[in-house]
């Protein structure tokens, strides 16, 4: 003999007001919670990628800059003077400051040409140093 539908629901344990009930208040309170700390973190995660993404930009400017400074004295083909100096060395929209220093090495036909970039905004802040050796021809 076969079994109407209620009376199987009723065989496996269930009665026909249990079957049909849904989440309780403490079950979607529980599921909100961590859905929002999901998104909670997130958002953190998004806004430390901003941030990496503007110090990278910097970063990248300040490195251009660093860089033309020192071709330039690769294609002038002179032996740079010992000393200090400082110029603008603007790259896109940034407004940068460099700082050239350049010093005596061990060999007499070297010179070492230190570029060293500063936000003009902040100029505590060095954001990069390049180095180069210049011969003497």
């Amino acid at each position: 003999m076969r079994l109407s539908t209620p009376n199987r629901r009723a065989a496996r344990g269930f009665t026909l007001h249990e079957a049909a009930r849904g989440f309780t208040l403490l079950e979607v309170l529980v599921a909100l919670v961590i859905v929002g700390t999901a998104l909670g973190a997130s958002l953190r995660a998004i806004g430390s990628l901003t941030q990496n993404s503007d110090g990278l930009k910097s970063t990248m400017m300040a490195t251009w800059s660093a860089e033309n400074r020192l071709v330039q004295i690769r294609l002038a083909k002179i032996f740079p003077a010992v000393g200090k100096t400082s110029f603008a060395c603007p790259q896109g929209e940034m407004e940068l400051i460099c700082e050239e220093n350049v010093v005596i090495s061990p060999n007499p036909r070297l010179r070492r040409v230190e570029v060293s970039v500063f936000e003009a905004s902040r100029p505590e802040r060095r954001i990069i140093k390049l180095v180069q050796l210049v011969l003497r021809e």
